[in-house]
Parts: C-alpha cells; sequence; structure tokens
C-alpha cells in the first residue's frame, strides 16, 4: 500500500507530485491591488519634494514585506544599500568643497529614493505572477494598455537581470569586463555591454508581448481568472503596519 505524505510535491515513494496551480496562493500572501497600492503610495510619497522624510519607513516595510517571503538576501541588502547611498549623498560632500562632489551627493540622494522604492517593488516582481497581476488589473477595470504593459514590465526586470548576467559571464569568458579592463577602457567597456544588453532586451520584450497577447490579455471580452484576487488577512496586516510607519514617522516629525 503506497500513500502520500502531508509535504507538498513528494510522495511517500518520492515521486514527483504536480505543483498548486499558479493562481492558487497561500492566504498569507499580499493581494496584488495590496502591493501595488503600497508601491505607488511609496513612489509618490518618496519622490515628491520632502520625501526622504518617509525612506525609512519605506526601507522598514520593504524589509518586512522580503521576511514575509525570506528573502534574506534582500533584507540585509536594502540597509547595507541604503547607507552606502546615505553615506555618498551627506557624508562625500564633505570632504572637500568641489563641485564634482556635490553632483555625486545629489545622485546618492536621488539613489536613496531609489533604493527604499526598489524594496518594495521587488516583493511585488517576486511574488507575483503575471496571471495574478493581470486578474487584479481587471478586476479594478484598469484599461488594456496599461494591463498588457504592466504584465510584461512584471517579468521584463527580472529577464532583464538575468540577461546582464549572461552578458557578463560572456565577457568574462573573453577576458573582458574584469575591473582593471574597465579601468584602462572604460568606454569599451561599457559599449561591449550595453550593446548586446540592448539587442537581447529588444528580442525579450518582443516575445513576452507576444506571450501575453496569446494569452489573451487585451481581448474582448475579458477573460475570467479561475482564481479571482480576493483580500485576506495578510492585506490588513499590511495596511495596519504601513499605517503605522507612516504615523510613527509624522510624530517624529512633529516632535523635532
Amino acid at each position: 500500500m503506497s500513500g502520500t505524505s502531508p509535504q507538498l510535491g513528494t510522495s511517500a515513494l518520492g515521486v514527483t507530485v504536480p505543483a498548486p496551480p499558479e493562481g492558487a496562493v497561500s492566504r498569507r500572501t499580499l493581494d496584488p491591488r495590496t502591493a501595488v497600492a503600497i508601491l505607488l503610495a511609496a513612489s509618490i510619497t518618496i519622490m515628491a519634494p520632502g520625501g526622504l522624510l518617509f525612506v525609512p519607513a519605506a526601507l522598514v516595510a520593504g524589509m518586512l514585506l522580503a521576511v514575509s517571503e525570506r528573502a534574506w538576501r534582500r533584507v540585509l541588502a536594502l540597509p547595507l544599500a541604503a547607507a552606502t547611498a546615505a553615506a555618498v549623498a551627506y557624508l562625500l560632500p564633505l570632504a572637500a568643497p568641489w563641485p564634482i562632489l556635490g553632483i555625486i551627493g545629489v545622485m546618492g540622494g536621488f539613489s536613496l529614493r531609489l533604493v527604499a522604492v526598489a524594496g518594495i517593488a521587488a516583493h511585488l516582481i517576486e511574488t507575483v505572477p503575471p496571471t495574478r497581476f493581470t486578474a487584479a488589473l481587471r478586476s479594478m477595470r484598469v484599461p488594456h494598455a496599461f494591463t498588457v504593459s504592466g504584465s510584461v514590465l512584471l517579468r521584463f526586470v527580472p529577464t532583464i537581470i538575468a540577461e546582464a548576467r549572461a552578458v557578463r559571464d560572456a565577457m568574462r569568458l573573453r577576458g573582458l569586463g574584469g575591473w582593471l579592463d574597465m579601468l584602462r577602457h572604460p568606454v569599451r567597456s561599457i559599449e561591449y555591454f550595453t550593446v548586446p544588453l540592448i539587442a537581447s532586451s529588444l528580442r525579450s520584450a518582443e516575445d513576452l508581448s507576444a506571450s501575453a497577447l496569446l494569452r489573451g490579455l487585451g481581448s474582448q471580452p475579458r477573460p475570467t481568472s479561475m482564481h479571482p484576487p480576493r483580500f485576506g488577512p495578510a492585506d490588513v496586516v499590511a495596511v495596519i503596519v504601513v499605517a503605522a510607519l507612516v504615523t510613527a514617522t509624522l510624530l517624529w516629525e512633529a516632535g523635532r
């Protein structure tokens, strides 16, 4: 007699069991609408004048989202990247009164805002598959142009990162792309990296667009979803945590 173990994905005989459907997600996973709302709110707030005030709150939110999906590398990388950008923005201009250092400091301040937003965007990219994302956009009655482009963008970012790694590995195999070579010939190194990356990115974008259209995105009538998006306990917890972070930031600013 053979039976299956309660563990998902394997049986008692070691035979692989089919994984659950892509749309079947745990109740602990954020609804795509909640993740998109948090990302839009963080982007608008942080990129607005005076938005640096909310950077710590966005960093904490991004780290908590990374902890929820057990992305420990991101948990460590977010504060490290933010600390580096903050050092470039606020400490480097104090080294010498040079205009170039001031320009680099401004770029560091803008990079600090991007890091805060990127932490939340990375959670959306890693946890929301295109099927759930498009189903959420359709439920919000978003126009088809934004639905298709958003689905392509959601898969384009991981694809372009993989293509960049492939180009970098190919350059290393040919003895290019090392730090010493980049210092000696920076323009040539950038050319060798960007030209194949742009070409592969264009091909990937065309393939992703064709795949999205073949799946019925943008068709009339709107396709139905086997797993319609629903709000759950995780969304309530996320809203409460974000509200607490915003409140704490405003109270801290008022008490200064």
